[in-house]
């Protein structure tokens, strides 16, 4: 039309474009811009999620209209950080392909437990022992000492126990504290089997290598520690944010124990038996 000067209605024939398409415009929704707000509030809060988990998160907190597409897209218009995306491994298979190692099928059948080992701010070890349980991903204890030998695997274990119910399996790699014989005889003798993987084979503990992995991106690797209270405060903290608030991809995005939400209207009503 400038070039030419012919007008509208020529132009948009020549291009075979309907003239109410040029004339257009999109109008913004009402629950855009609030939506928008907090996908870029919940980004600055977990710098190291991805747009899926923003978008899971913000569903189970009430945002029925964060779409996975919706939020990837303010994501991509926001500039916001896309963590690289890897490819999907499976951990528990033997190297030729040909059989599964004891996978979970239910609630309290396979635990499994490591160590993860960091320097507080002044050079001292502090040692953590985590605890998950393979089916459900719910992290059962991290225990953070100084120092953690059989004894005290066994006191968290009991602790985990008197909590969570008694596994079938437990899983660990053949580490000292794991294969210690106070530690198999107080199994055996209250039913626990174990499931020792192969030396050199730390993908075999593939579920609680994969929790060490995320517990070290999302706090350890942006946490500096001045005292070992400091560190069981913090840590404490987190393994509440992971079991009830941080969504699991393996669990179509939602917590591995998500707590009971009391619909608002409910709580804001007076109380009619006292």
């Amino acid at each position: 039309m400038d070039q030419h000067s012919i007008s509208e209605r020529t132009a948009c024939s020549l291009v075979g474009l309907s003239r109410a398409a040029y004339r257009y415009m999109p109008l913004p929704k009402d629950d855009e811009e609030p939506l928008r707000a907090e996908v870029i509030r919940m980004a600055s809060t977990y710098g190291r999620y991805g747009y899926r988990f923003i978008a899971g998160m913000m569903r189970n907190s009430g945002w029925g209209q964060a779409t996975t597409a919706k939020v990837a897209r303010i994501w991509r218009q926001e500039g916001l950080k896309i963590p690289q995306k890897q490819a999907p491994r499976g951990r528990l298979w033997f190297n030729d392909g040909s059989c599964m190692r004891l996978r979970a099928t239910a609630p309290n059948h396979v635990w499994s437990y490591d160590f993860v080992f960091i320097r507080d701010a002044y050079g001292g070890k502090i040692r953590m022992l985590t605890m998950i349980d393979e089916y459900t991903r719910k992290c059962l204890t991290i225990h953070c000492a100084r120092r953690i030998g059989s004894v005290q695997v066994i006191e968290q274990l009991a602790n985990a126990m008197m909590i969570h119910g008694i596994p079938q399996y437990i899983r660990s790699d053949n580490g000292p504290e794991f294969i210690a014989k106070e530690l198999r005889s107080w199994l055996s003798g209250i039913g626990v089997k174990t499931a020792y993987i192969e030396p050199g084979s730390p993908w075999e503990n593939g579920f609680c290598e994969s929790f060490n992995g995320t517990f070290r991106d999302n706090l350890l690797d942006g946490e500096i520690f001045y005292s070992l209270k400091e560190a069981q405060i913090i840590v404490g903290e987190w393994v509440k944010h992971y079991n009830h608030v941080r969504p699991h991809s393996a669990l179509g995005y939602r917590p591995p124990a998500p707590q009971t939400q009391v619909p608002q209207i409910i709580q804001n009503q007076p109380m009619l038996l006292q």
